[in-house]
């Protein structure tokens, strides 16, 4: 499995159209992304699925995907963005697993626009995963020299305050680590 079919896996919509919902009624069909290569392939299986209407206006009754693609304003009831499998394309081809860039998105309030932004700048600030706030700050500062190697038994080191003041320069989102 890829991590494009990983990307948009778990991403669905309910399909129905204003004119049907119009004359009350809400017929329409769960579509899965993962199921279609592009955007103009999934285009072609929504009209399909409406071809009793001339020219339907889609409507995305529901749907069921990760908050990133929500708040980077890729889908709402009336929206699907045509750039939605080039955006996975791009997470597809970086180095990091779709949680990874969601985690980052989401400790960055979702500010980056432009998905390959957000990607140079995970590239950058990523730490890596740990189990907790304590985890990290004991292997940051083993690594980096902070703590040295001889450092003898009867000493102690508060690993609950370290990290809180070391958590002022990173961030974390479902125990990944990232630099502010």
């Amino acid at each position: 499995m890829t991590k494009l079919q990983n990307c948009l896996e778990d991403f669905q919509i309910y399909v129905g159209t204003y004119g049907k919902y119009n004359s009350g009624s809400i017929y329409g069909e769960w579509l899965q992304l993962s199921n279609y290569s592009n955007y103009d392939e999934l285009l072609e299986a929504m009209r399909e699925l409406h071809q009793d209407e001339q020219e339907p206006e889609f409507m995305f009754q529901d749907y069921e995907c990760s908050q990133f693609f929500i708040k980077q304003k890729l889908v709402s009831e009336s929206h699907l963005s045509a750039d939605i499998y080039e955006i996975a394309e791009q997470i597809n081809n970086s180095d990091y697993d779709f949680e990874i860039v969601e985690a980052y998105a989401e400790c960055m309030s979702y500010y980056h626009k432009d998905v390959q932004d957000l990607l140079d700048s995970l590239s950058d600030s990523y730490f890596g995963q740990y189990n907790s706030d304590e985890d990290f700050a004991q292997e940051i500062l083993e690594q980096d020299g902070s703590i040295p190697e001889n450092l003898p038994s009867y000493i102690y080191i508060d690993w609950e305050a370290t990290a809180r003041d070391l958590m002022y320069s990173y961030m974390t989102s479902n125990g990944y680590y990232f630099r502010n």
